[in-house]
C-alpha cells in the first residue's frame, strides 16, 4: 500500500485543509467508556498535525446538540447504538456534512450481525451456522445443530459486550438471559474452534491481518481493552497465500454490505485451515490496544497518519 498519496501529504502538511473537524465520541451506548478513549486519542492527533478539532460528547439530545455545531466535517468515533448503527450518519446527511467511515445504510446492516450473516450468505462468503433465539426450540436441539459448544451474543452489540460461550443447557440459559438484558434479538452461534483474526480494511485494501491470542476462553472485552496478556501477531504467521485469501475475503466482506473508508472484519479460521466471517465493524475503536492502528503501522502508518488518511475520505468521497 503506498503510505501516503500526493494529496494527503498537501493537507497533512498545512493541517488546515480539513476545516474545522468535530471528533464525535462518547455516546450513550454501553462502549462510551472505550468510544471516549478512542475519541480522545483521535483528537489529540488531529491537534498534534495543527488540524483544527474539536470534541463533541453526544447525548441524547444528538440532533439538537449537532445541529448547533459549526464545523466542517467530522470524525466518527462513536461505539455502538447511536453512533454505529447509522442514526448518526443519517443526521449529518441531513445537514450536508462530510463524515467518515460507512453511509448510514451500510453503517445499520454491519450493526445487526444477523442482517450481516445473511448477505454474506447470498453472496457465498463463509460464517459459522446460526440459531435466532426464541422460546419454541429445547436447548438441547440447539447445542445438538451447532456441534455442542456455541457463542451467545446481542445483536446490535460490540466490543464483545453482552457475549458469552457456553456448551451446555444450563449455560445457555443463562447466557441468553444474560444476552437479552442488552439486545431484544440474540444470537447463537457455533464455535468455530481455531484460530482468529482481525483485518482492518482502508480505502478499499486490507491491510496485515493479526492474529488474536488470548488467556481468556475467548478473546472477550476484558481481553480486548483490559488485558495486557493478549497476544497482536502481525505479521499473522499464515503463509503469503492463505494471507493473501484472508485479505481478499475481508475486503469482499467489507464491500459485500457497501462499506467505505475503513473498518474492520473479524474471522476465525477453523483446524482445516478454512475461514468463517464472524462480523464487520464500521467504527472500529482506536485506543492504545485497538487492532486498527495496529495493523496501520505495521504497514507503514503511524497513528496521526492514520487518523488523517481516514478524514482524507471525507474529502475525496
Amino acid at each position: 500500500m503506498e503510505k501516503i498519496n500526493a494529496t494527503f501529504k498537501e493537507y497533512f502538511a498545512k493541517g488546515k485543509g480539513f476545516g474545522r473537524v468535530a471528533v464525535l465520541l462518547g455516546g450513550t451506548s454501553a462502549e462510551r467508556d472505550i468510544s471516549l478513549l478512542s475519541g480522545n486519542a483521535v483528537l489529540n492527533a488531529l491537534l498534534e498535525q495543527g488540524v483544527d478539532a474539536i470534541a463533541v460528547d453526544v447525548g441524547e439530545n444528538a440532533v439538537e446538540q449537532i445541529s448547533a455545531l459549526t464545523f466542517d466535517r467530522a470524525f466518527i468515533a462513536l461505539h455502538g447504538a447511536g453512533g454505529e448503527d447509522g442514526k448518526i450518519q443519517a443526521l449529518l446527511d441531513l445537514l450536508g456534512k462530510p463524515y467518515t467511515g460507512s453511509k448510514h445504510t451500510a453503517s445499520a446492516i454491519a450493526m445487526d450481525k444477523l442482517l450481516t450473516k445473511a448477505i454474506w450468505q447470498s453472496k457465498g462468503l463463509p460464517t459459522p451456522e446460526y440459531w435466532v433465539a426464541d422460546e419454541a426450540t429445547p436447548l438441547a436441539d440447539i447445542l445438538k445443530k451447532l456441534g455442542g459448544e456455541v457463542f451467545v451474543k446481542p445483536v446490535h452489540e460490540g466490543s464483545s459486550i453482552g457475549m458469552r460461550c457456553v456448551n451446555s443447557e444450563q449455560e445457555l440459559h443463562a447466557a441468553l438471559g444474560f444476552a437479552g438484558e442488552y439486545d431484544k434479538q440474540v444470537l447463537v452461534e457455533k464455535r468455530v474452534i481455531g484460530e482468529e483474526f482481525s483485518v482492518a480494511v482502508l480505502n478499499g485494501n486490507a491491510l496485515p491481518p493479526i492474529r488474536l491470542k488470548s488467556n481468556n476462553r475467548f478473546y472477550d472485552y476484558e481481553a480486548k481493552y483490559i488485558s495486557e496478556e493478549t497476544q497482536y501477531l502481525c505479521p499473522c504467521g499464515l503463509d503469503e497465500e492463505k494471507e493473501a485469501h484472508l485479505k481478499k475475503l475481508a475486503e469482499a466482506a467489507f464491500s459485500s454490505i457497501a462499506c467505505r473508508g475503513w473498518g474492520r472484519i473479524d474471522v476465525m479460521q477453523d483446524l482445516s485451515g478454512e475461514f468463517y466471517l464472524l462480523e464487520a465493524n464500521t467504527v472500529p475503536g482506536m485506543t492504545s490496544h485497538s487492532l486498527v492502528p495496529m495493523a496501520a503501522k505495521v504497514a507503514g502508518l503511524g497513528f496521526s497518519e492514520l487518523v488523517c488518511e481516514i478524514l482524507m475520505g471525507t474529502i475525496e468521497n
